[in-house]
């Protein structure tokens, strides 16, 4: 049987001088791709999987690799399945190398023990703030539903006067061990036990105040500080305030997200703020004296004589502070639109008549004196 294997190194496809991480790396980006997780019900991706792992599992013992250059397959042809059984567990190689990406699924014993401390889950709040908060920060308070250690039980579950007991299954481990025949030989898979659930104890009387979870519900108010220059979706991590750890472990944090509420003057991009301002056609001309609506109250700009609509100008430091630093602020920029009335008197007509008049050096020859000039038509 060994003559119709392929060479290991051709199996990874690197040179017979590859080192340790050439190998590890090979291995994972083939393992990946072969691997029967992603490639349910194909036995050619299953194949190549088992041979790519046989490859590796004798190209990254030193010792092995040291017989298999010198005789090649010969080497192992008494061990059996290209001496998989000298392994005590596969997991250790696969821990070592997917131990992210498979979840850990095919070595327990070098995972997190199921009984360990573990930080509690982190939990999620929203609060709506204004524009102006948003800029220059709040403080708000939340009312929140949380969980907290039975003072009854002390965070056992058990009835007051009894304690939980030893897990009969796996004898307080956590963990059973499922040994499973495969080509590489024996290999062992490690799950959490089904009994107590991975927390080593089972409780034969539960606590009648918390129902045997060991913990209580109540409402609380939590302050949150709200710091200047926060954006829309950005979140504020509280710590401590989440759910309650397990097997000793602390607790978890409260994520509050904030949604900031649209100002009907204000846009914000990043730390500036934009706005538009409307101007008189005289101010455009003429220049004068404006004032503008700013986050900090309103300030007085000098507009430039023969000022054009749309023409932006920079109110430098009257944005949104900066996170990190609320005394550095991005700038206010705001954009001038020379405003056009819609209704004009016949006084104010002619007023703009003969200020046209006076610009061109001749009468005004808009629509008002279309009458006044128009000649006939030929059917007119």
């Amino acid at each position: 049987m060994a003559e119709s294997k392929r060479d290991y190194y051709e199996v990874l496809g690197v040179p017979k001088d590859a080192d340790d991480a050439a190998l590890k790396k090979a291995y994972r980006v083939l393992a990946k791709k072969y691997h029967p997780d992603t490639n349910p019900d194909n036995p050619e991706a299953e194949a190549k999987f088992k041979e790519a792992s046989e490859a590796y599992a004798i190209l990254s013992d030193p010792e092995k690799r040291q017989k298999y250059d010198q005789f090649g397959h010969a080497a192992f042809e008494n061990g059996g399945a290209g001496g998989y059984q000298s392994y005590s567990d596969m997991g250790d190689i696969f821990g070592d190398i997917f131990g992210d990406l498979f979840g850990g699924g095919f070595g327990g014993s070098r995972g997190r023990r199921a009984n360990a401390p573990m930080k509690g889950a982190n939990l999620r709040a929203s609060v709506r703030i204004t524009f102006e908060e948003a800029i220059f920060g709040v403080e708000k308070e939340l009312e929140m539903n949380l969980k907290d250690e039975c003072t009854h039980c002390h965070g056992t579950g058990a009835k007051e006067g009894t304690s939980p007991q030893t897990c009969s299954r796996c004898n307080g481990s956590g963990q059973v061990v499922y040994t499973q025949q495969s080509m590489f030989g024996m290999v062992r898979n490690v799950q959490p036990c089904p009994e107590c659930g991975g927390k080593g104890t089972v409780i034969k009387e539960k606590c009648t105040h918390c129902y045997g979870t060991g913990y209580t519900q109540s409402k609380k108010k939590i302050q949150v500080t709200i710091p200047a220059g926060i954006d829309n979706g950005q979140s504020i991590r509280i710590r401590g305030k989440g759910e309650p750890g397990q097997n000793g472990g602390e607790r978890g944090d409260l994520l509050v997200e904030v949604v900031v509420s649209n100002h009907p003057t204000f846009k914000r991009q990043d730390t500036n703020i934009y706005s538009t301002v409307p101007i008189s056609f005289v101010q455009a001309a003429l220049g004068g004296t404006i004032q503008i609506n700013t986050v900090d109250g309103p300030v007085e700009y000098e507009v430039k004589p023969g000022t054009q609509t749309d023409t932006r100008i920079r109110l430098k430091g009257k944005g949104v502070p900066y996170l990190r630093n609320k005394n550095v602020r991005g700038d206010h920029y705001v954009t001038l639109v020379v405003s056009v009335p819609e209704r004009l008197n016949e006084n104010q007509k002619e007023a703009l008549r003969a200020f046209d008049e006076a610009m061109n050096g001749k009468p005004f020859e808009g629509k008002a004196h279309e009458g006044k000039h128009k000649k006939k038509g030929l059917f007119s």
